[in-house]
């Protein structure tokens, strides 16, 4: 009997401990294999039993659900994994393996169709390989979008007697988790992403800068390494080719900054976490001073599956600029939280109501925040907003890690604003003046409209804009989308304030 339960974070958080060790005790004789999460959260923990080859799934499992399940009277049911709604309705790319493989088995990840881009790439010029990403029309999935072509083809284009490859895995936007999963269920993916960009663009070195609140995700991506190495997949002779990339796992301190590239060059050179001032640009002056590739997770775990099926594959999917699959991580006070992988162009209603099931509260949506504490409100009204980088940007927000916050209508979104200025004050640097002073007067702004000074108002408009304009990096410049989104699509919450000063 195999059984697959597994060892994802939350699938931990949940109780998944508990369940495999009732399992080990109630069937000694099965084999246990721990894997990543499916992306059902709701579900967690998951238990998957494999029977002719079909792989049959119950939860969410209590530890005494475990007899039941093995005599096959247990009500947690739920039939083949495969089959079900949540699975079935997926364009599974990036996360194919994610649920299904042991995260440290290079066999299974082989046999999985891993590697498979990166032996192409290896028979590839680098230009080739950087043509290759250019046509599939992968942009960047940590928040700008910036086409990772473009990128490598500066980094590839550098004169530098020593390049890098950097993995922003600084996850830190709240409701966002796909990085994570990533890391802790396909980890070899990852490497592989990062090998290809390193002989595309000719860098022989790569770091993957991790935060410290992920310690299984730290423990997985550094034994993935290792083994990685030791099967002669990174070191001086990537699989016989005579090219060389290897790489190592840095933790970072946990500073929301950090996740801007600069700041996290500068922590990754042991130096503050602070923004530094562009130009130059990292792809030329990066890591140490020189040419620098720096991309999230999921746009290089993204790579290897361009280079096995081709650019043309991958662009098939999406729509307009936005090419491709997102990565959608719902979250907050909704039915069925999770990850769920689809091409691009799926509305903001049927994610939240058809796939997330409306709130778990069972009162009326009020608002759905995109893209991380940065991100703007969107209220019911915007529900046909397809999800795509131009398209929600020309509804005033924008897409960034692609994780959706769900709020009912009980949320004081006068407090949402607030929230927003208080966090950009905490997690500022302090390197420039708009966000440092901006954020922390954005309070008090918010703050006096609070105790119904709605005249306030236009200064926090005022203040906003000069945050925007002025900022270095997008922590300042971002910070006035969910602030000024909550003051114009929910007007009523902040006059509200003043009619009960009133």
């Amino acid at each position: 009997m195999r059984i697959f339960l597994p060892m994802d974070s939350a699938a931990k958080a949940l109780g998944a401990e508990d369940v495999a060790a009732a399992l080990r005790a109630a069937a000694p004789e099965a084999e246990i294999i721990r894997t990543g999460t499916r992306g059902m959260i709701w579900l967690e923990p998951l238990i998957e039993i494999e029977r002719d080859g079909v792989r049959y799934g119950f939860g969410p499992v209590e530890p005494d659900d475990v007899a039941g399940i093995l005599d096959g009277t247990s009500p947690k049911a739920l039939g083949p994994v495969e089959e079900l709604d949540w699975m079935k309705r997926q364009t599974r790319l990036t996360f194919a393996r994610v649920g299904v493989i042991d995260p440290l088995s290079l066999r299974e990840y082989e046999a999985h169709g891993g590697l498979t881009g990166l032996r192409r790439a290896l028979a590839m010029t680098g230009q080739e390989i950087v043509d290759t990403v250019k046509a599939s029309g992968l942009r960047g999935r940590g928040g700008a979008g910036f086409p990772t072509g473009i990128k490598w083809q500066t980094v590839h284009d550098a004169d530098g007697p020593q390049k890098y490859i950097i993995c922003n895995a600084d996850e830190g936007d709240s409701g966002t988790f796909a990085d994570r999963m990533l890391m802790e269920g396909d980890p070899f993916t990852l490497i592989e992403g990062m090998a290809i960009a390193g002989v595309g663009v000719g860098a022989t070195r790569g770091y993957v800068y991790l935060r410290s609140e992920y310690p299984d995700a730290i423990t997985v991506m550094t034994s993935a390494v290792e083994i990685a190495r030791a099967a002669g997949v990174l070191g001086k002779d990537v699989l016989g080719s005579g090219k060389a990339f290897d790489m190592e796992i840095r933790k970072g301190a946990g500073a929301y900054v950090c996740g801007e590239e600069t700041s996290l060059l500068n922590s990754l050179e042991g130096k503050r976490g602070v923004v530094r001032a562009k130009p130059p640009l990292p792809a030329l002056q990066g890591f140490l001073g020189r040419p620098t590739v720096v991309n999230n997770v999921i746009s290089l775990a993204t790579v290897p599956v361009i280079l096995e099926k081709g650019a043309q594959h991958y662009a098939d999917f999406g729509l307009g600029r936005s090419r491709g699959t997102v990565t959608l991580q719902i979250a907050g006070n909704v039915s069925r939280g999770g990850l769920f992988e689809t091409a691009f162009g799926i509305s903001l209603g049927e994610v939240v109501m058809d796939l997330g099931g409306g709130t778990r509260s069972g009162r009326p949506v009020k608002a759905v925040q995109v893209g991380g504490p940065l991100g703007a409100y969107l209220s019911v009204t915007e529900f046909d907003t397809p999800l795509g980088y131009e398209e929600l940007d020309a509804a005033g927000g924008l897409i960034g890690h692609a994780g959706l916050t769900v709020f009912d209508d009980s949320t004081d979104m006068l407090g949402k604003a607030r929230f927003a200025m208080e966090f950009c004050a905490v997690e500022s640097c302090g390197k420039c003046t708009p966000c440092r002073i901006g954020a922390v007067r954005g309070v008090e702004t918010i703050d006096r409209i609070a105790e119904g000074d709605t005249a306030a108002l236009p200064l926090l408009a005022d203040l906003c804009e000069t945050m925007q304009d002025g900022s270095l990096c997008a922590l300042g410049g971002f910070t006035p989308f969910p602030v000024m989104s909550a003051v114009t699509r929910f007007p009523d919450d902040f006059a509200r304030h003043k009619e009960a000063a009133e």
